[in-house]
């Protein structure tokens, strides 16, 4: 028998996904120059030279053993002592090595912390939207359901009157996703310490902690020296889930962490629940050679000027064309107001010109559309004209 679920995930990609594949097909088709795929968070800008630096060092000197060769299933003992020390020295938190799991990316750092945390088909998680639409998949393939809390789309901040109704006695865990993907948004510390208020009046109420699980593969990825708050300092039942992909433009390469702090409740059980979590998955051991390129670069930072300058472009060019979106704080994605109200079908108005926009259904706000700008500025330059002749047909 074939899991029925597993093969519906397997056959009906995402909106996300199901874009950036049709614009592989285009492109093979009638040139890469016709069409205008803004779909992916792939980086376009290129690692860090210290990356590359890194990975010819590691291959040219180390033994084969220790680049290709089984870590412990946690990661390496030097890579996670580089890590910790990094987030110290980054916070006011002092990060031991121990309260670092490594992990084949965010996504494996979140299903490891959803099924650590999930006890029951009864256990319940909250997103607040817009929201990136896999948490929904991961959370379910844990057992768990995922409740969201609707968007406030006048600022992108959390509607903590929705948030606070929808927390109940089987609420295991908030996910934050700041700066945000699709909105490209921050939560201010103001926020954050609302946010932790009410979580710590439920917690006492429910008798249970109430984690914050805070997905931050954008952290680093901010403009005009935006605060992004370091939740652990706000709110002691934090988890962080990490990723370089966006910070190093490694996606492919699928490496993060799990830290899990000392200070939160149940710390020791917690860290063990995501190993084993991590274990009963098959995720155990990320890749090692790089662990052993993060070890060197975990300090690194990205140059943002290509993704500042597409940001800026998009966002002065559309608005000035009549549509309505958030000014991004952080990562590299517009959220764009459908012009006819509804954008699924104004993605499909735009994929009609080779302009692939992701429809914000699935991020939980159907009148919106993502534009990732991550793309060379060209793409952007020759796509304007066409965003002005869609919002001319609305």
């Amino acid at each position: 028998m074939i899991n029925k679920e597993n093969l519906k995930l397997g056959t009906e990609r995402s909106a996300i996904r199901e874009l950036f594949e049709y614009g592989k097909l285009q492109a093979e088709a009638l040139g890469d120059d016709k069409v205008f795929d803004f779909s992916l968070g792939n980086p376009s800008t290129p690692a860090p030279k210290e990356v590359d630096e890194a990975i010819i060092d590691i291959i040219k000197n180390d033994s084969s053993v220790l680049v290709h060769g089984y870590t412990s299933a946690q990661g390496a003992l030097s890579a996670r002592k580089a890590i910790a020390a990094s987030i110290s020295k980054q916070s006011s938190v002092n990060v031991n090595p121990d309260e670092i799991y490594i992990t084949c990316g965010a996504a494996a750092s979140l299903c490891a912390v959803f099924g650590a945390l999930s006890k029951n088909d009864d256990t319940e998680f909250i997103a607040i939207a817009p929201y990136f639409p896999e948490y929904k998949v991961f959370v379910n393939g844990r057992g768990a359901k995922l409740k969201v809390v609707p968007a406030k789309t006048d600022d992108f901040q959390i509607d903590f009157d929705c948030l606070s109704n929808l927390i109940g006695k089987n609420t295991a865990g908030i996910i934050i996703n700041s700066p945000n993907n699709p909105s490209g948004r921050v939560y201010t510390r103001e926020t954050l310490e609302r946010l932790a208020e009410i979580l710590e009046a439920k917690a006492n109420e429910f008798g249970h902690p109430i984690y914050i699980i805070s997905d931050e593969p954008y952290r680093e990825l901010v403009y005009n020296n935006i605060e992004v708050p370091f939740i652990p300092e706000i709110y002691k039942n934090t988890i962080v889930c990490y990723s370089y992909s966006k910070t190093l433009s490694l996606p492919g390469e699928r490496i993060g962490y799990v830290y899990v702090p000392s200070f939160a409740m149940n710390s020791a059980g917690l860290y063990a629940a995501v190993a084993g979590a991590a274990r009963s998955m098959g995720y155990v051991c990320a890749p090692s050679l790089f662990q052993r390129v993060i070890e060197k670069c975990s300090n690194t930072r990205p140059n943002l000027e290509d993704y500042r300058h597409n940001r800026d472009l998009l966002y002065h060019s559309l608005t000035s064309f009549g549509y309505e979106c958030a000014s991004p704080d952080g990562a590299f994605y517009l959220f764009v107001k459908a012009p006819n109200g509804d954008g699924d079908r104004f993605s499909e108005m735009a994929k009609n010109k080779n302009v692939l926009i992701v429809p914000g259904a699935s991020f939980g706000c159907k009148e919106f559309v993502r534009i990732s700008y991550c793309v060379d500025t060209k793409k952007v330059e020759c796509a304007l004209p066409l965003f002005k002749e869609l919002i001319e047909e609305c």
